[in-house]
């Protein structure tokens, strides 16, 4: 079998399409949940603490020169990204929950 029948056949096969799908949707699933955390969440937390934005949490390394910027560890930038993976961790376990529950009805 020729290496582009291969790829035809595969490309062709429904589970070629439905990762296609499936990653498409993850993407943009990814960016509402990054959304929720940036613009829901995560602004009554900083007014909790003060009024902290966590994009602006930083410790500063090196100073700003004239011909250099400032070296920065963005920590409150992380702490975003850390809740964005928990979120979506946590979606995808309560749909795989899901479905699992439904195929289980299923067998019996």
């Amino acid at each position: 079998m020729s290496f582009i029948s291969e790829f035809k056949e595969f490309a062709i096969k429904g589970n070629a399409v439905d990762m296609a799908v499936g990653i498409i949707i993850g993407a943009a699933f990814g960016k509402i949940i990054t959304s929720l955390v940036n613009d829901v969440i995560m602004p009554p937390i900083g007014l909790l603490l003060g009024g902290v934005d966590f994009k602006d949490l930083k410790v500063i390394l090196k100073a700003a020169t004239i011909d250099k910027p400032e070296v920065t560890l963005n920590y409150g930038q992380f702490i975003n990204t850390t809740l964005d993976f928990l979120i979506v961790a946590l979606s995808i376990f309560i749909v795989v929950k899901g479905i699992n529950s439904l195929k289980k009805k299923a067998a019996k």
